[in-house]
C-alpha cells in the first residue's frame, strides 16, 4: 500500500489545479510490496476503505488523481490524514472512490462521492505528523457499514499487538501498482501519547496508504479503527507512524459527527453562472464553490480547475460543445454528470488558462511545479532517505 501523493502520481496533478495556493511539501507515507500492501494481500471485504481523489474535471480525458486512502466512519463522513490536503488545501475539489480498483481503471461496482467539505485538526503539525487527521463530509450519505470508532472500554493498544492496515498504495511491485485495496499486519512496536508506531508482520504501509486504516481486535473481538497512516520511512520497509484515533475524538471527530450540514438554499442555474452572482457556497449547483474571482468582483459558483463558466447540455466528448467548450465533469457519475462547460472570457494572452494549466486534461505546468518544490525543499532526490508521508 502506499500513501499520499506519489511521485509517479503526480503527473495528472495540472487536472485538478488550485490556482490559489502555492503547494506545501508533501509528506512521505508508509508502503507495501509483492501482492497487495507492501507484503500484503488484497482485500475485497473492506467496503468502507476508500480512495481520495482530486475531483476530476474534463470528461474527455477523465484522469484520476490518487491522492490517499481513507476510512468511512459514518455514512456520509471520512476520516483520513490531514497532510493529504497539503497541496489543495481544505477549500480544494476532492471526490472519494469506493470499490475494490481505482486504477488502472474503475472495476465494476466501483462509485465516486463528491466531497463537499474537509476539516483538518487544529492541532496538525505537518513536520511532525502530530495530530495528522482530517474529517471529509460527503455530498450524499453511502451505504456501507462505517468502521467502528474505539470508544470507551474497546481495549487497549499494546506493544507486540498485530494490526491491519488497509488502503490503495504503493506496492514497491511492478506487477501489482498502486490504486487496488489492499491489506497486510503490522506489529505494534510503540504506543506514545497520540500516536503509535509499528513494523512489519510482514506488511508495510507505503505512499498512497496515507489516510488509510488501521485495525485492531476489540474487547469484544471486533476490528476497531484505531489508527490512521500518516508517515514511516521512504523505503516503505521498517516502520510506520500511525496517529491514535481515540485521542482525536472527544475533541475533533464528535464534535464533526454531531454537526448538521447547512441546508442548500435556492440553487443559482447553471446555465447562468457567468451573471448570477453568489454569496456562498449553498447557493452554488452541484458542489461548485462560491469565489471572488477579482478583488471587487462578486462572487461566481466555479470549479477550482475550470474556473468560471456556464454548463449546458449533457455530453460526452470536447467536439459536442462547440468553440472554446469542453465536456467537464460536473458531477462524479450519472448520465448527465457531463455537461458543455463555457468559461465567462477567453484567457488573457500569457495568463496560466492560455498555458493550459487550468482545466488541461493532464500532465503540466502544475505537475512538474509540485515535483520542483517537493525535491527542492528535500535538497534534491537524494534527500528522499529521509521520511515518507502519504
Amino acid at each position: 500500500m502506499a500513501r499520499a501523493f506519489p511521485l509517479l502520481m503526480l503527473w495528472t496533478l495540472c487536472a485538478a489545479c488550485a490556482p490559489s495556493a502555492s503547494p506545501p511539501e508533501p509528506t512521505p507515507s508508509p508502503g507495501t510490496r509483492s501482492a497487495g500492501v507492501v507484503g500484503g494481500t488484497d482485500a475485497p471485504e473492506d467496503g468502507a476503505v476508500v480512495a481520495l481523489l482530486a475531483r476530476r474535471s474534463r470528461c474527455a480525458d477523465d484522469t484520476v488523481t490518487l491522492l490517499c486512502s481513507g476510512a468511512l466512519i459514518a455514512p456520509d463522513v471520512v476520516l483520513t490524514a490531514a497532510h493529504c490536503l497539503d497541496v489543495f488545501g481544505t477549500e480544494g475539489d476532492y471526490e472519494v472512490f469506493l470499490g475494490e480498483r481505482l486504477l488502472p481503471e474503475p472495476a465494476p461496482g466501483g462509485r465516486f462521492v463528491r466531497v463537499v467539505g474537509a476539516v483538518r485538526h487544529p492541532a496538525y503539525e505537518h513536520t511532525t505528523h502530530a495530530k495528522d487527521a482530517a474529517l471529509l463530509r460527503l455530498a450524499r450519505p453511502v451505504d456501507v457499514p462505517p468502521l467502528p470508532l474505539p470508544e470507551s472500554g474497546w481495549g487497549a493498544l499494546e506493544t507486540g499487538q498485530g494490526v491491519r492496515v488497509v488502503g490503495f498504495g504503493d506496492t514497491k511491485d511492478a506487477q501489482a501498482p498502486a490504486g487496488q485495496r489492499r491489506q497486510g499486519t503490522l506489529t505494534v512496536t510503540r504506543v506514545e501519547p497520540g500516536a503509535f508506531r509499528a513494523g512489519p508482520a510482514p506488511a508495510m504501509s507505503c505512499v498512497g496508504d496515507s489516510g488509510g486504516p488501521v485495525l485492531a481486535r476489540g474487547a469484544d473481538g471486533r476490528e476497531v479503527l484505531v489508527g490512521v497512516t500518516a508517515s514511516g520511512d521512504v523505503a516503505c520497509r521498517t516502520e510506520a507512524f500511525n496517529v491514535r484515533v481515540d485521542t482525536l475524538l472527544e475533541d475533533f471527530v464528535h464534535p464533526f459527527l454531531a454537526e448538521h450540514p447547512e441546508p442548500p438554499g435556492e440553487l443559482l442555474a447553471l446555465e447562468s453562472l457567468c451573471t448570477a452572482p453568489c454569496t456562498r457556497d449553498a447557493e452554488c449547483p452541484a458542489g461548485l464553490a462560491c469565489e471572488r474571482t477579482t478583488e471587487d468582483g462578486p462572487g461566481r459558483c466555479l470549479q477550482h480547475a475550470l474556473q468560471e463558466g456556464d454548463y449546458g447540455a449533457a455530453c460526452t466528448r470536447d467536439a459536442q460543445c462547440g468553440a472554446g467548450g469542453i465536456c467537464a465533469r460536473l458531477e462524479p457519475e450519472g448520465p448527465d454528470a457531463c455537461r458543455c462547460f463555457t468559461p465567462c472570457a477567453p484567457p488573457l494572452p500569457g495568463t496560466r488558462e492560455e498555458r493550459g494549466c487550468t482545466g488541461a486534461p493532464g500532465a503540466g505546468a502544475l505537475a512538474w511545479g509540485v515535483v520542483a518544490v517537493w525535491l527542492s525543499r528535500r535538497g534534491g532526490a537524494g534527500a528522499c532517505a529521509a521520511r515518507r508521508g502519504g
